[in-house]
C-alpha cells in the first residue's frame, strides 16, 4: 500500500509579511491579517506537526530529484551507463558538472528544501503539546531526512554548507560558509543515531513509506562504511540482519514492480504515484509524482528522450558464470535488454529478454542496434505500455527502492572483509553474500572470495539502483574505472573533461553569486 499522503500534503511555507501602507493611522498599521500563516499561528498542534513532516518528504518526489533528475547524478555518472547525446543530462557524467548548469542546481535545491523543512520541524515540534510517541516519531523522521539529504549532498558536492537551524534563527545568514566535509559527516552520523532511537520499527498500513528504525540503522551502517569505520558498520548492519524485520524476496524481480512495493526486502523506498498528473512542477499537490526517470532508462525507440545504452562489460560480467542448473543469471534479464533467445526459470517464472509490448530484441529492432544493450530494470514492461511515455511523463507509479536488504547483506560482507584494504574473506562475509546468490541459484562462494568478487556481485545485484558511482567514488576508482575509459562515455563525447576534483559536482553558480564565502569545487 502506498503512503499516498506523501504526495498530497506539503509542509507550509512560513512567511512573515511586512506591509507598507500609505497611511498615517498607526491603528491601521498595527492590524494583523487573521489568515496569514506565521510561526506563531502554525506550530500549535499535532496536526501541524504531521503536515510539516509529510511536507519534508515531498522534495523526494520533485521532478528535479528522484522523480527524474537525480538519475543524472547517480546512474548516468557510472561506468555502466553510456548516455546518448551531449546535454546537461550527460554533462555531469562526463565530468562537466559546472556551476552554471541546471543539473548542478536542481538536485541540490531539493536536498536543501528537505533540510530546511527538517530544521523547522526539529526547532518547533518539541514545543508542541502532543502525544509523546507521535512526537518522537516525527522528530526521528526529521533527523533521518536531514541526515539522508546531507548524505546526498556531501557525496555529490563534498564542500557544502552545514545548516541545522531555521534560517530565521541564524543571526547572519550571509556569514554561512561551506563546512569541512568531516563536520558534515559527523552531523550525518549524529542524526542517523538520533533517528534510530526515535523511529518506530514499523508503521501501520496507512503510513507505510515513512522512515523506520530499519532505514536509520541501514543508513547509519552505510555512512560508517563510506567513512571506512568497518567495525561500526558491521555492528549496524548486523542489527538489521538479526532484527527479523527483513528478508529477501523469493523473486528478485519483485523489487522492481509496482505490485510488489514495500515488500519484505524493502528498507527505504521513494513512494511514487501515477495519478494522471503531469508537468514539470514543483513539490506541490496536483503535479506529477510518478517515475519520470523511466524515459531516461527506456531502450531506443521506446522513449521520447535521448536515452542511453549499457556498456558491454556489464552483460559480459553477467554471462561469465551460469546458475547451478546452467542457466543465465536471472538478474541479467531483470536488469538488461539484449539480443538473445536464452531463457531462465526463476521463482516459477520463465525469464526472457524483452521490452515494452513484450517485444524481443529482434522484434523491436530487426537488423538495427546490433550488439547494443539497453536497460530493463524498473520499466514496468509487463503492464502493456507501448513505451515509457505512453501516458505521459509520469505514467508509472513504480516505487524506487533505495535501500534493500540485499544491499545490507553485501555491505555487511564488505565491512567484514575490510573492503579493498583488507580483502580477506571471512565465513560471515561469505555467508552473507551467498544468501544473495542463493536466491538466484548461483554457485556459492567459499573462503577464496575476494573483494573483486564482492564488487562484481554488487554490479549484478544493484545495477541501475543509484549505487555504482558512489561505490567507485568511495573506493577511489572514479578515475581508473571511468575517466580512464572514455569508451564508457563514447555516446556523449568521452571523458576528456576530467580533472582531479571533478569526481564531485561544482557548487551551483547562483549560490556562489549569493554568498561571497562560497567557492567553486577543486577542478572547476
Amino acid at each position: 500500500m502506498k503512503f499516498n499522503n506523501l504526495k498530497k500534503v506539503l509542509a507550509p511555507t512560513i512567511l512573515l509579511v511586512v506591509g507598507v501602507m500609505a497611511s498615517c493611522n498607526e491603528d491601521i498599521l498595527d492590524q494583523s491579517n487573521p489568515n496569514a500563516l506565521t510561526p506563531s499561528t502554525f506550530w500549535r498542534s499535532a496536526d501541524d506537526a504531521n503536515k510539516a513532516i509529510l511536507g519534508a518528504y515531498s522534495p523526494f518526489t520533485h521532478i528535479w530529484n528522484y522523480s527524474r533528475f537525480e538519475i543524472f547524478l547517480s546512474d548516468y555518472r557510472d561506468d555502466v551507463v553510456n548516455g546518448f547525446a551531449t546535454s546537461e543530462r550527460t554533462a555531469i557524467g562526463n565530468f562537466n558538472g559546472v556551476s552554471i548548469t541546471n543539473g548542478t542546481f536542481w538536485v541540490w535545491s531539493t536536498n536543501y528544501q528537505a533540510i530546511t523543512r527538517a530544521n523547522e520541524i526539529l526547532f518547533n515540534v518539541p514545543n508542541i503539546q502532543m502525544e509523546e510517541a507521535a512526537k518522537n516519531a516525527i522528530l526521528g523522521e526529521a533527523r533521518f531526512l536531514r541526515a539522508y539529504n546531507y548524505f546526498q549532498l556531501v557525496n555529490n558536492w563534498l564542500n557544502v554548507p552545514l545548516i541545522t537551524l531555521p534560517i530565521g534563527e541564524i543571526k547572519d545568514p550571509e556569514a554561512i560558509t561551506q563546512a569541512d566535509p568531516e563536520q558534515v559527516w559527523a552531523q550525518i552520523v549524529l542524526d542517523f543515531q538520533e533517528a534510530q532511537k526515535l523511529l518506530p520499527k514499523t508503521w501501520d498500513n496507512a503510513n507505510v513509506g515513512r522512515a523506520t528504525w530499519g532505514a536509520a540503522t541501514a543508513y547509519l551502517g552505510k555512512t560508517y562504511l563510506y567513512r571506512k569505520n568497518f567495525a561500526s558498520a558491521k555492528t549496524e548492519f548486523k542489527k538489521i540482519m538479526d532484527s527479523g524485520l527483513y528478508s529477501l524476496t523469493k523473486d528478485y524481480g519483485d523489487n522492481f514492480t509496482e505490485d510488489k512495493e514495500n515488500n519484505s526486502e524493502s528498507i527505504f523506498e521513494i513512494q511514487l504515484k501515477a495519478d494522471g498528473n503531469q508537468g514539470w512542477g514543483g513539490d506541490a499537490a496536483g503535479v506529477g509524482k510518478g517515475a519520470a526517470f523511466h524515459p531516461d532508462l527506456a531502450p531506443a525507440g521506446f522513449t521520447g528522450q535521448d536515452g542511453m545504452r549499457i556498456n558491454s562489460w556489464v552483460l559480459d560480467l553477467f554471462l561469465d558464470e551460469k546458475t547451478i542448473d546452467n542457466q543465465v543469471d536471472p538478474r541479467a534479464f531483470e536488469t538488461l535488454f539484449w539480443d538473445t533467445d536464452q531463457k531462465t526459470t526463476h521463482a516459477g517464472r520463465v525469464l526472457t529478454s524483452h521490452t515494452y509490448l513484450n517485444k524481443s530484441f529482434k522484434e523491436a529492432y530487426g537488423d538495427k542496434n546490433v550488439g547494443r544493450i539497453f536497460a530493463s530494470k524498473h520499466l514496468d514492461t509487463r503492464k502493456g505500455y507501448q513505451a515509457s511515455q505512453t501516458n505521459g511523463w509520469h505514467q508509472s507509479g513504480n516505487n524506487l527502492r533505495l535501500m534493500r536488504y540485499a544491499d545490507v547483506l553485501l555491505m555487511y560482507a564488505e565491512a567484514e572483509m575490510g573492503s579493498w584494504a583488507g580483502n580477506v574473506a571471512t565465513q560471515a562475509a561469505v555467508d552473507a553474500v551467498n544468501l544473495v546468490r542463493k536466491r538466484v541459484n548461483m554457485k556459492p562462494f567459499d573462503l577464496n572470495m575476494t573483494m573483486q568478487d564482492l564488487a562484481d556481485e554488487r554490479v549484478k545485484e544493484l545495477t541501475l539502483e543509484r549505487t555504482r558511482y558512489f561505490d567507485l567514488l568511495r573506493w577511489g576508482m572514479v578515475k581508473s574505472r571511468i575517466a580512464d575509459h572514455p569508451e564508457f562515455k563514447s555516446e556523449s563525447g568521452g571523458t576528456k573533461s576530467y580533472k582531479p576534483g571533478r569526481e564531485y559536482v561544482d557548487i551551483p553558480q547562483n549560490e556562489i553569486d549569493g554568498n561571497p564565502n562560497f567557492k567553486h569545487n577543486p577542478g572547476y
